[in-house]
């Protein structure tokens, strides 16, 4: 009786707030579709300022550009979104509905933080290991840029051709930030110039075989329906386009990083920053939409590898395994019959298996939701020119138009770096029910303003991912016990990044220290530990929003269950934390609290 009281008082609560409003004194009255067209007005101009998204949403506006990241491009966009921001502000929310008030939220919220984030516009580094235009053109253009007439293939050489002009952006971009004592560490340059080398690999930068560019644009034009005369021409019209602008845009960026590594250190965190410590609290906050402290996610991220390792001993004893946790973490990174070989053939059927897991998942997804993604899901091999230094695996959502399936791309360079027990919980955190069910869902949603659909949280959204690796667990999935220890390992790195990423950014821990802590913890190879470490290091914070998001699931997932009892039905509970898209750790706890108390009112009043 007592836990009725409280949800329905935190019902009546919500009803409150939501009834009361502040209008301002010079409001906006609409209705609540209407606050969604004008809500999808304002994202259809800023999104009109983006070449590149405009074509990740399957749209052919601007398809021949490339996003400007000019200083002057930047300036505009925040002028545009402060303009925005106010204007969504003198909105009257009295008479709109508790969905589309949640959206007025969401968008003042985010509004308000990308304007206190230009304070830190240049405490990044634009170019890195994992991304940056430089990384991007290529990656883009063959996976991003489909060709189904001439007039797009054109584009895309005209993008080829526009390289030059965002590659020049680029180099004044890391002009600035050298002049602002904002440079990455040493390691990072080898590793970027080998990127950019790898891209200038091929015809008709050197001998051999098509570069990268070249051999899909010249797969993609052949399949139109048009004369070979016309084809070849095309083809000629790239080659040129490669060579006349995209070389000399290149060569110029690899010239000048090559000089500028002398003047990097090995000062690995963000506290080397210009206030630096400011950055990175800013960092974490919107990395995690919390206010957690550095310290306070460092221990808990102690707590969480003691809990899971924990957990590791049990499977170990289960198996039989004679020796400590070490031991075992040696096994598993040694043994053969965990890995499949260094080939095409080991590659392709690391492939396949994926693939299989993915397909069973789907077959079971009844039990656990009730909404599913309409969009299909392929698993594919990252491209040659950037497995080297890409991630692990990753997701690329669909079109939302249908011509682009979502994507789990598996990175195979490395076989020894993708066990076969690690690859089940992989599939489903990138796969099904992780990022493809979660990202599907929202863009699918109806009546919804499009800044929501297209746009998210990644404590949300990793949180999903990382929790989506357990939840197969409870419907009899992971069978074998060393998938099981694989789930488990995965997260307990993502409990070791909570302590190795604030190591390094607030506790001044260097790259090595970081490493050592990795190697000592967890039952990944050396190497690949390596390539996570540097990963922390380019992108502050990014690594603490998996734990922390899937933390935050589970907790309201138990306070749910034992607020319902017999009541809790999980598939319900999955609808409720997806179906608002991605969104806030604190608009997440006030959906399932409100979901709650809206359950246990009907409860009552049926007795």
């Amino acid at each position: 009786m007592k836990q009725i009281l409280i949800s329905l008082l935190t019902l009546i609560c919500v009803l409150l707030i939501n009834g009361c409003e502040k209008t301002p004194e010079t409001s906006i009255k609409m209705g609540s579709t209407e606050v969604i067209e004008f809500l999808d007005e304002l994202f259809m101009e800023e999104l009109q300022q983006s070449p590149e998204f405009l074509t990740y949403l399957g749209k052919r506006e601007r398809y021949g550009e490339w996003d400007d990241i000019s200083d002057k491009a930047r300036d505009a966009s925040m002028e545009m979104t402060r303009e925005h921001l106010k204007k969504v502000r003198m909105l009257d929310l009295t008479h709109i509905d508790d969905a589309t008030k949640l959206s007025v939220k969401m968008f003042i919220q985010q509004a308000t933080l990308q304007i206190e984030g230009d304070k830190w516009r240049y405490h990044s580094y634009p170019v890195n290991q994992m991304r940056g235009a430089h990384s991007m053109i290529p990656s883009f253009l063959i996976n991003q840029h489909l060709i189904a007439n001439v007039e797009e293939a054109q584009a895309y050489i005209q993008r080829i051709v526009n390289s030059s002009t965002l590659l020049d952006q680029l180099v004044t971009e890391i002009r600035i930030r050298d002049s602002k004592g904002i440079l990455p560490p040493k390691f990072v340059f080898p590793l970027a110039l080998k990127s950019i080398e790898n891209i200038m690999t091929g015809i008709p930068f050197s001998e051999g075989a098509d570069s990268t560019i070249l051999a899909d644009f010249r797969q993609k034009v052949a399949a139109l329906d048009i004369a070979d005369a016309e084809k070849d021409e095309l083809v000629a019209t790239a080659k040129a386009g490669l060579e006349d602008y995209l070389a000399p845009g290149y060569r110029k960026l690899h010239k000048y990083l090559t000089n500028l590594q002398h003047s990097a250190t090995n000062d690995d965190g963000v506290w080397k920053f210009p206030e630096g410590g400011d950055f990175y609290n800013f960092a974490l906050k919107r990395t995690t939409t919390t206010n957690l402290t550095a310290d306070q996610i460092h221990n808990l991220g102690l707590e969480e590898v003691a809990r899971i390792q924990t957990e590791m001993r049990r499977i170990m004893r289960r198996v039989k395994f004679d020796g400590d946790l070490q031991a075992f973490f040696d096994f598993m990174r040694n043994e053969p019959q965990f890995y499949y070989p260094d080939t095409a053939a080991g590659k392709q059927a690391y492939l396949d298996q994926a693939t299989l897991f993915i397909d069973t998942m789907k077959s079971r997804l009844d039990e656990l939701f009730i909404t599913k993604p309409k969009a299909d899901l392929v698993v594919k091999a990252v491209e040659a020119f950037r497995e080297a230094s890409a991630g692990q695996a990753f997701y690329q959502s669909p079109a939302p138009d249908g011509s682009r399936p979502g994507t789990y791309f598996a990175n195979l360079y490395k076989m020894s770096d993708m066990s076969k027990y690690n690859m089940e919980a992989l599939a489903y955190h990138e796969g099904i029910p992780g990022h493809h069910m979660q990202i599907s869902i929202a863009q699918e949603l109806q009546n919804m303003p499009k800044f929501r659909l297209f746009g998210g949280y990644t404590v949300f959204s990793e949180g999903w991912g990382l929790y989506s690796e357990s939840v197969p667990k409870e419907i009899g999935l992971y069978a074998d016990p060393y998938s099981d220890f694989g789930r488990l390992s995965g997260e307990l790195y993502r409990a070791c990044r909570l302590v190795v990423d604030t190591g390094i950014h607030a506790k001044r821990w260097t790259r090595e220290k970081a490493l050592e802590y990795m190697n000592s913890n967890v039952p990944h190879s050396s190497s690949y530990n390596v390539r996570q470490i540097e990963r922390y290091i380019v992108m502050p914070s990014q690594a603490t929003a998996y734990k922390i998001g899937m933390l935050k699931i589970q907790e309201l997932r138990r306070i749910a269950k034992q607020s319902l009892g017999n009541k809790f039905d999980i598939r319900q509970f999955h609808d409720v934390v997806l179906r608002d898209g991605s969104i806030p750790l604190p608009i997440l706890e006030e959906n399932v609290n409100h979901w709650i108390a809206k359950s246990t009112l009907y409860r009552a009043l049926k007795l």
